[in-house]
């Protein structure tokens, strides 16, 4: 199956950008371990999340996600990936969107993998932004 072009305008870019917000951390105290970080980001658009696990300042666990596609890195893989969230599976009446899952792809989609650093490049404002883009070298 061929992999769906996501590359949108620049203005589309930058509004996806603009419209991140960080989530009141207290609301992930509850999930968070000893040392350990967690932050959240959501956007303007329904499924529009970027998570975070931090340790010490590090990046160990990241997801981007939007419009039910997803971009993952794990400091464990060390690696990219890409995949597919049920989030717009309208066939489940009970479903809540945190509690999604991830279905990765087989390859790499690298028309999303570039959309999302275009995204987060326009907030390296933000020091976790800046962070995550080394994720993409």
């Amino acid at each position: 199956m061929p992999q769906k072009n996501y590359l949108l305008n620049k203005d589309e870019i930058i509004a996806l950008g603009a419209s991140l917000r960080e989530i009141e951390p207290s609301l992930l105290k509850k999930c968070q371990q000893p040392g350990m970080t967690r932050m959240w980001f959501q956007g303007e658009e329904p499924y529009l999340d970027v998570f975070f696990e931090l340790k010490d300042d590090h990046i160990l666990w990241f997801q981007f996600t939007l419009r039910g596609k997803s971009v993952s890195w794990d400091y464990q893989k060390g690696q990219l990936q890409t995949g597919t969230t049920n989030e717009l599976n309208c066939n489940d009446v009970s479903f809540y969107a945190a509690s999604k899952t991830i279905e990765n792809d087989v390859q790499p989609n690298w028309d999303l993998i570039t959309l999302v650093k275009l995204i987060l490049q326009t907030r390296i404002d933000v020091p976790i932004f800046a962070k995550a883009l080394e994720l993409f070298n």
